[in-house]
């Protein structure tokens, strides 16, 4: 498609003015200068080279962190043996919030040239940019030939792992434990017996093997570790009380935080995790494993979720997991502790799987609620706010209390903290033997 210029216009512009201050002015003196210059331009067009014959390649990083930053590269080569002028614009999606979608090249004869603007995405998603347009101008840059090319793209977005580092730093130190030794955090502990070894100021006397004391000169002890090869359940919850913000961010996107954080930790430490997301129906199932790409899997099975406005079925949510997994778990069940949520549907429900399996409640606290509450009000606007945040962290906290006493353990923090709090409490219950 034969487009004009800005210097088609320039010209025109230029053109039109010199004929009006010309002393001489017949009336087809200016139409007669227009055509010429028309003329001009389709030859132009003519000379120029057409897009389909130039090879253009879009190369995108794959895979970005929503906290991330990548960018996306065109390579174009002029097959030409003289210098071509190319404009490219792409289709990227607005929330990758690229610095630009539109490149303006020159390219020497038969040469390479690659243009890169970075990409700072703002949502989660898998985008697919599939076109892109390319403009050729023609020698004297006056017209240019133009066309859309189909160019298939795939971006996908990840939640952010905002937790790595806490959950290396709690690798480390459940594999110092393992070995025996004693942690920041205290004893370490186990079920499995590791191995003999010689008695040690920081040993507790109840760990002394007597029967091979008695074989050798030296007080021996059994050292223990952790269990390994035991199976947590991650259930996300992603119905209407995971789409409140809290720090500007759904709990949904905080939630996925720490199912990152636990996979990690777990897949390391020698168990299996799995992942069932849920709101009236199962979304998506990522069966227990421990392979080194498990998390892959998680995050992969998870980037695309957005929670939905709609009341979540915990009942169906335990029935089809129990169904399809039926080896004693820990069920690490992500949810909003909201108290009509949780009297109507997760306490009806949680019996049926709180008999045979451990069960792990993680809930992400508004901090601003607890803010409210503490602060001193200045008028009586800010003291209804005070008297209704005291309000809901009483109703929480009886909340919490009623899940505690069917035997749940409970964990609710605010953003940061959820994560860690998740994986400490996981890394006790296989501390003490009750995984």
């Amino acid at each position: 498609m034969p487009v004009p210029t800005r210097r088609l216009a320039v010209v025109a512009a230029v053109g039109a003015v010199l004929v009006l201050l010309a002393p001489v002015q017949p009336a087809w003196t200016i139409v007669i200068v227009e055509l010429a210059l028309l003329v001009v331009a389709g030859a132009d067009v003519l000379r120029a080279s057409a897009p389909a014959r130039i090879p253009v390649e879009r190369e995108l990083p794959g895979v970005l962190p929503l906290d991330g930053h990548g960018e996306v590269a065109w390579h174009v080569r002029n097959p030409t043996s003289r210098r071509l002028r190319v404009w490219l614009a792409d289709e990227l999606a607005p929330s990758l919030r690229p610095a630009s979608r539109r490149a303006r090249l020159t390219l020497p004869a038969n040469a390479r040239v690659t243009a890169r603007v970075g990409l700072h995405p703002s949502r989660r998603g898998r985008f697919t940019p599939t076109e892109l347009v390319l403009r050729v101008e023609g020698p004297l840059g006056l017209a240019a030939r133009q066309r859309r090319r189909q160019l298939p793209g795939l971006l996908r977005v990840y939640p952010p792992f905002k937790s790595r580092q806490e959950a290396e730093l709690r690798i480390d130190r459940a594999r110092i434990l393992e070995v025996g030794l004693r942690s920041a955090r205290g004893q370490g502990g186990g079920t499995e017996f590791d191995s003999l070894r010689e008695y040690g100021v920081d040993d507790e006397s109840r760990h002394i093997d007597w029967a091979a004391t008695a074989r050798t000169t030296k007080v021996i002890v059994r050292t223990y570790r952790a269990e390994r090869n035991q199976t947590v359940l991650l259930l996300l919850d992603t119905g209407r009380t995971m789409a409140g913000q809290v720090d500007e961010v759904p709990r949904l996107d905080h939630a996925m935080d720490a199912v990152m954080m636990l996979t990690a930790v777990a897949t390391r430490l020698g168990d299996r995790a799995g992942l069932v997301a849920f709101d009236q129906d199962v979304r998506a199932i990522v069966g227990p494993g421990h392979a080194r790409g498990q998390l892959s899997r998680v995050t992969e099975a998870m980037y695309l979720l957005e929670p939905r406005l709609v009341e979540s079925d915990y009942r169906r949510a335990f029935v089809q997991t129990l169904s399809r997994f039926r080896r004693r778990a820990l069920l690490v069940l992500l949810t909003e502790l909201a108290e009509a949520p949780v009297t109507e549907s997760v306490l009806p429900a949680l019996p049926m799987v709180a008999r045979d399996h451990l069960v792990l409640v993680a809930g992400i606290r508004d901090p601003r609620v607890d803010e409210w509450a503490s602060t001193v009000p200045a008028n009586a606007g800010e003291a209804y706010r005070k008297a209704a945040a005291i309000e809901a962290l009483d109703v929480r906290r009886r909340t919490v209390a009623r899940l505690r006493g069917l035997g749940a353990t409970v964990v609710d923090a605010p953003p940061g903290r959820v994560a860690p709090q998740l994986a400490d409490a996981y890394l006790h219950l296989k501390a003490t033997g009750r995984l």
